[in-house]
């Protein structure tokens, strides 16, 4: 059994955004908009295969449409090249905006694309009621992260404004072994 540390961050206000400085490769983000269980999934097994995000992997198609099709709920991607590098999904509830998954495909991982895909995520969290008119105005976006998570995801969310608030330790079961990767039993060359 592994022990992680769970930190969590928040903001009170858009003002605390601190923005990254922009990538040196084109960068498009943009907000997925059609309900596709199959790309959500690729993305959170791509993204999260190596820190442990096993938790969503088990669901069904109906489980991901229900995700998906929560009022409030919105996944921006950014692409380079026409490849997906990332994502950011935002989940809202009452005032308030998580930061339910974040992160890059490895390979776009230590080119400068991070920084810039949290940075517009975050203010996208703050303006979901421009999109969602049925959403009150956001009052706190947060997140958390752990311990299993990329080297540098902690710091990319404090120098991106975020403030820590809690921090837990918790036992996963799950994380005994090597991460499953993007695909189980894949090899990197």
């Amino acid at each position: 059994m592994v022990v992680s540390t769970v930190t969590y961050l928040e903001m009170t206000s858009a003002d605390e955004v601190v923005p990254a400085r922009l990538p040196e490769e084109p960068l498009e983000i943009r907000r997925v908009e059609e309900i596709s269980p199959e790309f959500s999934r690729f993305l959170y097994a791509s993204v999260g295969g190596d820190w442990h995000w096993t938790e969503k992997l088990s669901w069904t198609w109906t489980r991901w449409v229900e995700h998906l099709s929560r009022p409030g709920f919105e996944t921006w991607v950014a692409w380079v090249g026409g490849t997906p590098a990332g994502y950011i999904a935002l989940k809202a509830d009452g005032t308030e905006v998580e930061v339910e998954n974040f992160g890059l495909l490895p390979g776009f991982i230590g080119r400068g694309i991070g920084g810039h895909l949290l940075t517009a995520g975050l203010l996208h969290a703050w303006t979901m009621p421009d999109r969602h008119p049925e959403l009150e105005p956001v009052t706190r976006v947060w997140v958390h992260t752990n311990t299993l998570d990329g080297p540098y995801a902690l710091a990319n969310y404090e120098a991106r404004g975020l403030r820590q608030y809690k921090s837990v330790d918790e036992e996963r079961t799950d994380a005994d072994g090597p991460p499953p990767g993007p695909w189980p039993g894949a090899e990197r060359p």
